[in-house]
């Protein structure tokens, strides 16, 4: 069945649907990973965006749970060049197409992924319509003036705690859309994990005891989610050990009076560098997000960038120089992804040692 992604600008790519049939709004998005694809469809950071995926080659090796980010995917499609329908690979439980119709996902394929990148890049991330079917101009043109959805991060968020027992210290996550991974890193560093819903009052947070609390990823704009700000804030100033990753980061710089600006078409892959500010270290990173913390926000505040992208010289990490919190920008539990920055992780349970130390 031919399938049609119709841009905001006019601009349309004809393919073949290999997944669910009718029509979605969405916003169009590109991906660079090479490899991962299942940790990227599952990613919720996705919620409400269709992927262009920049790798020509998609489905070769199935699909299979165990490289999943979530319990079901949130993105509302994936575009493609070539979608195989053959995949090989020892853990497999079936093809990707046939996944992609189980789970209600748009699937598009022979589409020139080079040209609707390249287009991404020169004219920013902008709404589209997926549709495999007929529609008039005028129909195609009303779809495309409606609003895209901004509740995305209560869309993903969990809506009751959920405790996975550890002999280490307690860490509460703070769901925004939290990656597996994420729990993963911390689960194997045997810390007890209390992962929260995302407008979880500061009260019953810290009625929980947390020695730490890590924010966690999620889709969307931070303005978005404004209202944790304040949860945020009050945690800072109990002095509680904080980490912020991605949506997370862009929270914790809110919550010291930084801002956040929309990118053209922001960073979305796994082969992303990053530069540490105090030893001029390179890093090879994980990442996926629209926004970035404004770096003249951050002057007068009491935060101090430790990390900045080796691409556009945005802001990849900040650090509180008061209180015992750290953010960055990209997955250090990467996933897919390059593990360089994993230590992170051990970093901020230093600061969770030290602090149950003073």
């Amino acid at each position: 069945m031919k399938a049609q992604l119709i841009l905001q600008d006019g601009t349309r790519f004809t393919g073949v649907s290999f997944g669910k049939e009718g029509t979605v709004l969405t916003e169009v998005v590109f991906n660079t990973s090479l490899s991962g694809y299942e940790g990227v469809w599952t990613d919720p950071s996705y919620a409400g965006q269709c992927i262009v995926m920049t790798h020509p080659l998609t489905g070769n090796i199935g699909i299979n749970r165990k490289d999943m980010e979530a319990i079901r995917p949130y993105c509302d499609g994936v575009v493609a060049r070539y979608v195989s329908q053959s995949p090989s690979h020892w853990r497999s439980t079936g093809r990707v197409a046939d996944w992609f119709r189980q789970n209600g996902l748009f699937l598009i394929g022979e589409v020139d992924t080079r040209m609707l990148t390249r287009h991404i890049r020169r004219h920013g991330s902008m709404k589209g319509l997926v549709t495999t079917e007929e529609l008039s101009e005028e129909e195609i043109a009303a779809e495309l003036t409606k609003p895209l959805n901004r509740e995305r991060v209560a869309r993903v968020s969990r809506r009751e705690a959920t405790v996975i027992p550890g002999r280490g210290p307690r860490i509460a996550i703070v769901d925004f859309g939290v990656k597996s991974g994420i729990v993963r890193e911390l689960v194997e560093r045997n810390c007890e994990v209390v992962i929260v819903p995302y407008d979880t009052t500061g009260e019953d947070l810290m009625s929980l005891c947390p020695d730490g609390v890590v924010l966690s990823n999620g889709p969307g704009n931070p303005e978005d989610v404004q209202s944790v700000v304040p949860t945020v804030q009050g945690l800072m100033s109990r002095g509680v050990p904080l980490f912020g990753i991605c949506l997370g980061h862009q929270l914790m710089a809110l919550a010291c009076g930084a801002r956040t600006e929309r990118m053209l078409f922001g960073h979305r892959g796994g082969n992303h560098p990053v530069q540490e500010v105090e030893s001029k270290r390179g890093w090879m990173t994980a990442q996926n997000h629209s926004y970035t913390v404004t770096r003249d926000s951050v002057i007068g505040t009491d935060l101090e960038v430790t990390y900045v992208s080796l691409h556009d010289g945005t802001i990849e990490g900040l650090r509180h120089v008061y209180q015992p919190a750290f953010s960055v920008q990209f997955h250090p539990e990467a996933s897919p992804g390059p593990r360089d920055t994993v230590h992170l992780f051990d970093r901020f349970l230093a600061l969770v040692a030290a602090d149950n130390i003073h």
